[in-house]
């Protein structure tokens, strides 16, 4: 390799080996500089921060999710801050709120500038071999952004080239390990695997359409009813979200409606995450056999939250709890024995993946990023000053009434909402509410707490563009 070609990519493997030698590897003894650290990003669609073993959740079935838990950090408070899968994943590559990377409708790709700061971008110019397989969901991902890139989703079932019939699931683990097992010798890589499942396929009578062997896991089981299922909560919701035309009580009616529905679907639903957790393990399985697991960051993430029927709605899109709150967690080599385990309490975000891959590469995260580094939270040894609020946004889909747009301002001890489409707001008091049930927002006795945070959620609205 000659030219300016060369030049990056020796550029590249100086940034790698001071990055590692800055976050503390140890080099073998025949080299002279640690091996770079390599990166698997792991997205999971649809799937709520309590759809986990790890979380506390007693029916789910997710060994290989809470082995890497065990052995990693989980960020117990983490969210993100668009529900919707096409903005979730276009904040992920990133590392900025949907007002600043501007993907607010599906089939939307990012520009070539644009896609040249997200974390593939980045590594792959510093000479890291790329990989995305499974759901992209950016637009359609342009073949020379990857040096490997297989994009498919939408169908749990699919055609292989020879006529057999795959679950999607199962093919994206076949591509991520053929991935892993063609790889150039001796070349630091990053792979991202956009898991389909468990998002329902919405085309389905079933909706949710697992394979066979994951019945097993749940022979005789029954499903909690949904935490948020009393009337109560559907009665408490703004009066556009809990009418018919809103999207998430249509498929409320489609999935959750009756306690056999409920039962049968989210029993489908939890299958399908457990076949995701062995897709997780027999990956994490190749790391081990290659030899490179001990020198892999792993990021487990959620796309974004999800209603199991919470509030008499289905699917994700508003500012909810059950929908913007995901499960988060890092493998992450650096970290002391005595540190795994851990639950981090921050509140960590979709927009922080980016530029964490970044610094553990060691590369400069661009200036465009608006999250965190993670690891500040549990490499060093004295508490770091992190963030106490978000932003969070939604756009409009299709109509008003049937996804309407949304921002809030989210604290740990308040949450306010606008719904600038229907001049509705809520303001909930997550101290005394955590079930988010009563909105505070005419009481004259938080009407400084109102202005407060409608002063907060204007100036966040302002500088996300920036």
């Amino acid at each position: 390799m000659t030219g300016l070609g060369g030049r990056l990519w020796v550029a590249g493997l100086l940034a790698i080996a001071m990055g590692g030698l800055r976050a503390g590897h140890h080099p073998l003894a025949a080299q002279a500089v640690p091996p770079a650290m390599n990166v698997v990003v792991l997205i999971i669609d649809d799937i709520r921060w309590d759809s986990i073993g790890a979380a506390g959740n007693p029916v789910v079935r997710t060994p290989r999710i809470d082995q890497l838990a065990a052995g990693g950090v989980r960020f117990a408070e983490a969210r993100v801050t668009t529900s919707i899968c096409m903005v979730s994943r276009a904040t992920l590559l990133t590392g900025q709120y949907m007002s600043r990377h501007g993907i607010t409708a599906f089939g939307t790709p990012l520009t070539p500038e644009a896609f040249a700061a997200t974390y593939p971008g980045v590594l792959r110019r510093a000479g890291y071999w790329t990989g995305h397989v499974g759901k992209y969901d950016v637009g359609r991902p342009r073949v020379d952004d990857y040096d490997v890139v297989r994009a498919y989703h939408g169908a749990h079932w699919m055609t292989d080239a020879d006529g057999t019939r795959v679950h999607v699931t199962e093919r994206n683990t076949r591509d991520a390990l053929d991935f892993l097992r063609t790889r150039p010798a001796g070349r630091p890589f990053v792979l991202t695997v956009g898991f389909f499942a468990p998002h329902a396929e919405d085309n389905a009578k079933d909706q949710y359409l697992p394979q066979e062997w994951s019945r097993a896991l749940y022979d005789g089981v029954t499903i909690p009813p949904p935490r948020h299922g009393d009337a109560a909560y559907q009665q408490a919701l703004p009066p556009f979200l809990s009418a018919d035309a809103n999207e998430g009580r249509v498929r409320y009616h489609w999935r959750f409606d009756t306690p056999d529905r409920y039962q049968a679907y989210m029993t489908r639903y939890y299958r399908l995450i457990s076949e995701v957790d062995r897709a997780i393990g027999r990956v994490v399985d190749e790391l081990k056999t290659q030899g490179v697991y001990d020198r892999t960051l792993i990021v487990v993430i959620g796309d974004n939250g999800y209603f199991h029927g919470d509030r008499g709605l289905a699917d994700k899109w508003y500012p909810y709890e059950a929908s913007i709150r995901v499960p988060l967690i890092v493998h992450d080599p650096r970290l002391d024995a005595g540190r795994r385990g851990r639950v981090e309490q921050a509140l960590a975000l979709n927009i922080d993946v980016a530029p964490s891959v970044l610094a553990a590469t060691g590369h400069p995260v661009p200036a465009s990023m608006q999250g965190r580094d993670l690891a500040a939270l549990y490499l060093g040894d004295r508490p770091v000053a992190w963030r106490e609020e978000f932003f969070y946004e939604h756009p409009t889909i299709t109509r008003r009434e049937r996804i309407p747009s949304s921002q809030a301002v989210v604290r740990r001890d308040w949450k306010y909402v606008e719904w600038p489409e229907w001049d509705h707001r809520q303001l909930f008091d997550l101290r005394r509410d955590p079930e988010e049930l009563r909105n505070l927002v005419d009481d004259p006795a938080h009407a400084a707490d109102r202005i407060r945070l409608a002063a907060a959620l204007a100036r966040w609205r302002d500088d996300v563009r920036r």
